[in-house]
């Protein structure tokens, strides 16, 4: 086990830098990701040698904040997304408004917004192009 001190300084290094979804058309999920969801695309680069194009999204830049890294792997369609991977999740200031402008953008919500299951903090999922479910979570003063 490691001593509380060294853990501390360790864990103090350390930081979410990115959650890396694989996508079936590029376009489309950028258009979702920075036109719907107002993220910015914050770089993009293509590997031919590898026949596959990586574009990072987020609200911030990446020194800052924890982005998604949208993966395209060229002449793949479709995905199997199986049963491990839950969703991602974004703060909110107000559910209600923004579930109203996601759906009127033509976002798919699957969840209305409401209280979570056993609790009383309101939440609604989203589901992005290729499937992945977003749930959205009301948080008083977040920077949505």
């Amino acid at each position: 086990m490691v001593g509380s001190v060294r853990r501390s300084d360790m864990l103090h290094a350390m930081r979410l830098l990115h959650t890396m979804i694989r996508v079936n058309n590029l376009d489309e999920s950028l258009k979702f990701y920075c036109e719907a969801l107002g993220m910015k695309l914050l770089r993009r680069h293509d590997f031919p040698a590898g026949e596959f194009t990586l574009a990072f999204v987020g609200y911030a830049d990446e020194s800052e904040n924890a982005v998604i890294e949208l993966t395209y792997n060229w002449g793949k369609s479709s995905y199997n997304l199986g049963d491990a991977f839950g969703h991602l999740a974004i703060g909110v200031e107000d559910i209600y408004r923004t579930c109203a402008e996601l759906k009127a953008r033509g976002v798919k919500v699957v969840r209305e917004p409401g209280p979570m299951k056993h609790g009383t903090t309101p939440i609604a999922f989203i589901e992005d192009p290729n499937g992945y479910k977003i749930e959205l979570i009301e948080r008083k003063g977040a920077a949505a």
